[in-house]
Order: C-alpha cells, then structure tokens, then sequence
C-alpha cells in the first residue's frame, strides 16, 4: 500500500521534501498556507520593480539539480541559472573598495590593494576552507549526521585535530592564516549564510568560502524568484499534490506517532507519515502544544539565529559603482557581531548586505532606474520589544553610512521604499522570533549544530529547513528535504 505523506509549509526544505519524497513513490500532499508556494524566497512586483524578498544568493546548484535529475528531469528545462562574476564587492570606509573574484589571477591583482601578505593569507585560507569542505562532505552532509557522534564516527582523534579543527572558532581559524585586517574581517563574514557570529561558530564553519569558490556564486534568471516557479512545476509533474491558503494548525499524533494534520477550519487530513517545514520550536509550541522538558531545553540549546531589518528600495537613478552583490562594512566588525550575538542590541554601525540585481537583470526596474535590496543583521526578537521608532533610527544610519562610501545623494533618489522587520518575519513565515536563518551557529550552546530532523517525541514525524541540520540557506535546507526522504525510506520499507 502506498503510504500517504503530509508536508507541513512550501518553503524550500517542504518542497524539496514533497518532490523527493514522490519522486520514490510516495503519494504527497503539500499544504501551504500563503497563496503561493516558496516560503522566504518570496517575491513583490510593484510600480514597475520587482523585488526578491529573501535568499538573493545560489550557491552549490549542483544540489538543486538532484531533485530534478532523480525525477528524470532537466533543471535547465526548469531554471535558468548564470553565474556571477565578481562574486561580490567590498567596501570599508576607510575607502578600501576589494571584489571577490573566482578567477586566480584577477584575485591576485585585487589582494594587491591590499598588505603585501594578503595573497599568500588568501589562498593559505582558500586551502584550508577546501579541506574544511571535503570532510564535512565526508561525515556531515553525506552521513545526513545530527549529532557529533554520528560525525566523528570511524575517524580517529588525530585525524580529526587535523581535518575539522574542533576547537578553534571560525574567527580564530581565519586569523590563524589571515593577516591583513580588511580580508579578515571578509572571510569572516562569510558567517552571513547561517546569521551568526564568527568570533561564536565552530571553525569547521570556514567551509562556507569553499562552497562559494569551488562552485561559483549563481543567480536565477528573471529573479531569484523563479527558482520557486521551477520547484512548482516540478512538483506539478512528480504528482504532488498542492494545497494553497491551507494553514495547517496542528499535527494529529496517536500512540506515540504522527497520524495526521488538522486544517484550519477544523478539517483531518490522515497521514503516515508528517514532515514539518515550520521551524522545530514553533511547530513543536504551535501544532503540538507541547509543554513537555525537552521544549526549554531546544530553546536553550537551539537559539534562533539573527533577524534582519530588509530595505527595498526603488531609485530613479543607477549606481554603476555598485557589484550585484556587495558588502558595506561596520567600522568595528568585532563590536558588530558583540552587540548583535551577545548584547542583543542593534549595532550602532552595522555591516551592510546591498544587492544591486539589476546590475545583471535590468528587466526588475524601469529603465534608468535601479533597485536595492537593505540587510543589515540585528538580533532576534527579544522579550522587551524594539520601538518602531529605533528601527526607523537605523534605517536613517544606513542610509547616512552608504552616501558616505560613495552613494551621493541616495535617500533623494528612493521613489519607493518597504521594509521589513524582525515581527514582520515572524508573522509572514512563523519563524521562531523572526530568525532568518533558523539556529544560530555558536560552539557554546550548540557545537554548530541544529535540531535533528526526525522527531524526538513522536515516531513518524520529520523536520526540514533551516532549523534544522544540516542548517540555514537555500542549498542545506533543500538538502535536509533529501536527507529527509533518505530517513523515512529507511524508516519505512525496512
């Protein structure tokens, strides 16, 4: 008998789920409810720009392809992906100004604006980030490991002292090879794909550079947006079937197991097996209204990682020293990430994530005109809520700060402007405290790891998505709806 899958949430890690989950024969019912399919990777069209909400980044597309390759399908018939070049641009406002680029040579000559030991520093680390990248490869993302036992099986003591650097932070690996100031604080930050701190993640988090270079940095044609559009057809020819503004309120659960999910409305969709797509403690609060010890115990463990305050705005001029992707640079990287991951507070000078997409795709803007998408990180929700008016206040300190790396005259060319804060986050897509990238990485609470992905307390039910391992960002949470599949097969036709 085929048995009946319902997966809770159409954000990557749902989709990839339902796809692969139907794809080995499986009969899936998705419910969403949104009137549209792609959770934060979302989009908004208006006079005449269109804006990509959230992820603006592909990287590692090769795990994209899986789900169309062992659907027998082509992504290319789906999504069409071109990659960028430079990577992104970096500015400090010392007037430093340094691309990442993937071809050596031009990146030799970018190191040279730079300290004389910056190229040596660079490709040193480059190194390391790569050997960091084969044995996560080896004993995390292949294994679909949640625990540190299930890492470190098989290997011996030494052989991970010298592969996985365990007990350094990602700071402290990159400082260790790295001299020039300004190329550390950019390797550090590549800390931003999983919204945390590295002076706080484990430096086996030194991977991410690798990911980036070994596979090239991408972006979806059209808008990022149309990578959701693709999934959706997708699903359509795999068979899965997809139900919009259908908000599923709780999980049915019998015996120990998942049974079902109830509908808002009241109605019972009986299942064999539930995957959950809402982050891990809101599901677990929301849809199971667990009260039970292990609740304080993922709060504790599984902190949400940082929110964002996100700018869109529209202008009715271009800004042709800008990349497509760019990073504007606190003074200060060090006290950003303390007052951010530690004080809780938002930065007084913050690091700045700037997308300008229509330096690739002037389709998104009215001729002559430009958008730019705003993300500074800042914390989570806490228990004493920010005014509206701090983060009007910090609005104002972005602006002030990219008018003086060079954007003259920015806040008299904005035609429109929408943004979005932590409690928007948390209303939109449920996420836990308005987190974007699900769990912070801290080697304190954490080790760098996430919730695992099938449930502690009730057999049959699974999670994917950035709470979970192997974390946040669009590749890992799309892999965790393959890890996910590889569980319950596993699980189920044993």
């Amino acid at each position: 008998m085929t048995k009946q899958v319902a997966v809770i949430g159409a954000g990557l890690g749902g989709i990839s789920a339902a796809i692969s989950l139907a794809t080995e024969g499986y009969s899936v019912d998705l419910f969403e409810k949104n009137p549209q399919i792609g959770g934060k990777l979302n989009v908004m069209k208006t006079a005449g720009y269109s804006f990509d909400l959230g992820p603006s980044i592909l990287i590692l597309p090769h795990i994209f392809q899986r789900l169309f390759t062992r659907a027998g399908k082509r992504m290319e018939d789906y999504v069409a992906i071109e990659e960028l070049k430079p990577h992104w641009r970096n500015f400090f406002e010392d007037g430093t100004v340094l691309d990442l680029h993937p071809d050596a040579r031009i990146m030799e000559r970018e190191l040279a604006k730079l300290s004389p030991e910056a190229s040596d520093g660079f490709f040193a680390y480059l190194d390391y980030s790569r050997r960091l990248w084969k044995f996560s490869e080896e004993a995390y993302f292949t294994r679909g490991a949640d625990r540190l036992r299930d890492v470190i099986k098989g290997y011996c003591p030494l052989e991970l002292l010298r592969r996985a650097d365990p007990f350094h932070t990602m700071a402290q690996g990159v400082n260790r090879r790295v001299k020039d100031p300004h190329l550390r604080t950019i390797l550090g930050f590549f800390i931003k794909y999983v919204g945390s701190s590295a002076k706080d993640a484990p430096a086996i988090y030194n991977l991410m550079a690798y990911s980036q270079f070994g596979y090239g940095l991408w972006y979806v044609t059209g808008g990022m947006y149309n990578l959701a559009l693709g999934l959706g057809r997708l699903l359509q020819d795999v068979g899965v079937r997809l139900h919009l503004n259908a908000e599923v309120t709780g999980i049915k659960t019998q015996g120990g197991k998942a049974v079902g999910v109830t509908l808002n409305g009241g109605g019972d969709v009986p299942a064999d097996i539930v995957v959950s797509n809402m982050e891990v403690i809101p599901a677990y609060k929301r849809l199971l209204r667990e009260q039970g010890p292990m609740l304080p115990r993922y709060e504790k463990k599984f902190e949400p990682s940082c929110s964002g305050l996100v700018l869109h705005i529209g202008l009715d001029r271009q800004y042709p020293q800008l990349a497509h992707h760019n990073f504007v640079f606190a003074r200060d990287q060090a006290l950003h990430y303390e007052m951010v991951y530690r004080r809780k507070q938002l930065p007084d000078d913050p690091t700045i994530y700037l997308v300008a997409p229509t330096r690739t795709d002037k389709t998104l803007a009215p001729p002559g005109h430009e958008i730019l998408k705003l993300l500074p990180h800042i914390p989570h929700i806490q228990d004493t809520p920010v005014p509206r008016a701090a983060y009007e206040a910090l609005k104002e300190k972005l602006y002030l700060k990219l008018e003086r790396i060079g954007l003259e005259n920015l806040r008299q060319h904005i035609v429109f402007e929408d943004m979005l804060v932590p409690e928007d986050l948390q209303r939109m897509y449920y996420s836990n405290r308005g987190s974007i990238y699900g769990v912070v990485a801290d080697w304190r609470k954490n080790l760098g790891f996430r919730a695992p992905k099938r449930s502690e307390l009730y057999k049959n039910l699974y999670f994917v998505g950035g709470s979970v391992n192997p974390g946040g960002g669009m590749p890992m949470v799309v892999y965790s709806g393959q890890m996910v599949r590889d569980m319950v097969v596993q699980d189920h036709e044993r």
